[in-house]
């Protein structure tokens, strides 16, 4: 800060000192007669002219030495500004430390949120490009041996490697769209029965590749959601369902209801998810011991399906027993209750 900033910021200061010596000068005056008054005018506005030259003065040089580390700091190519910043000499230049502090703390947590983010989006990406390729690779090796193949086995198997392709796009089309949800989805009365035959028909051949039975509510019931996106949700959780579940085994709908709330809960009987790895199955890219031992997983069915639930204003829930079954709920709150919580 040069000397004429300074004075020029001090402005105010002046224009007071200004009108309090027109008023000495006028009392001055009036109560004596100008002959009598000259000399004390002279002695009074030069005294007071070098007293406030003598702080203005002093006050440029006293606050000029925080100026100066200001813009050291500023212009400093250290990544922590706030350390090089000097000590504050008042309360309002404390206050604009602390503020600047808060600043630099707020844009370092987002700072750190978008690389997380972005780390989380690479290993997502990585992974999905790995398991990606196993059905690319296996058709493939389809193709190569070929010999001896009836065109139905070939067609057949074809047909399971490009529903594993489709599944894997899917999912990452729907993690590309998480934080873009707000502008595409739209609330209305979904029949419920209806969106688990269309997802189970979607699965239809593995269900009856495994022979796994299906058991589903007669009476039809309505929840609020989005078709599309509940139908995502479902679709995740059969997938993960049928991918777990023993051959002959079985998958059930059962819709329960209270005062708060509709439930759909998926149960399967299957193999079940180790008493460790019950509260992390929702996380980003968990796999667990069951993901792990029994079947290749990005980890990001039920994590996307819990995002989705959760910005539709549902929840999910999972329950499991080692070795007997493994029970997702998704939880619909009436729409009263979902009004007050909003």
């Amino acid at each position: 800060m040069s000397f004429q900033q300074y004075v020029k910021d001090k402005r105010y200061f002046f224009i007071l000192y200004a009108i309090l010596m027109l008023f000495v000068s006028l009392i001055m005056t009036i109560n004596t007669s100008w002959d009598l008054a000259a000399p004390n005018l002279l002695y009074t506005h030069f005294i007071g002219f070098f007293l406030v030259g003598l702080y203005i003065t002093i006050g440029y040089y006293y606050r000029r030495s925080f100026y100066v580390g200001l813009l050291e700091a500023i212009e400093s190519v250290s990544e922590n500004v706030v350390a090089a910043m000097p000590e504050s000499q008042n309360d309002e230049q404390a206050l604009y430390v602390t503020m600047i502090k808060k600043m630099q703390g707020s844009h370092t947590k987002q700072l750190q949120k978008l690389i997380r983010e972005k780390r989380e989006h690479q290993d997502f990406i990585m992974s999905w490009i790995h398991e990606v390729k196993l059905p690319i690779a296996a058709s493939s090796l389809l193709m190569e041996n070929s010999a001896g193949k009836t065109v139905d086995f070939l067609v057949d198997k074809l047909e399971d490697e490009l529903n594993k392709i489709d599944n894997y796009v899917e999912q990452a089309l729907y993690y590309s769209r998480i934080d873009s949800f707000s502008k595409d989805y739209f609330i209305t009365d979904v029949p419920l029965n209806r969106a688990i035959r269309n997802s189970v028909k979607k699965y239809a051949k593995l269900f009856i590749t495994k022979r796994i039975r299906v058991q589903i509510a007669e009476v039809e019931q309505y929840v609020s959601s989005d078709s599309k996106w509940l139908a995502f949700i479902l679709d995740q959780i059969i997938s993960n369902a049928l991918k777990y579940t023993y051959e002959a085994g079985e998958i059930s709908f059962i819709v329960e209801e209270d005062n708060k709330e509709k439930r759909l809960r998926i149960h399967d009987s299957g193999i079940g998810i180790k008493e460790e790895d019950i509260h992390r199955v929702f996380e980003r890219g968990f796999t667990g011991a069951t993901g792990r031992t029994y079947s290749k997983s990005t980890g990001m069915g039920l994590y996307l399906a819990k995002q989705m639930a959760l910005k539709l204003g549902h929840d999910l829930t999972i329950t499991s027993q080692e070795g007997e079954y493994t029970a997702v709920t998704i939880h619909f709150p009436k729409m009263r209750d979902y009004y007050e919580l909003s």
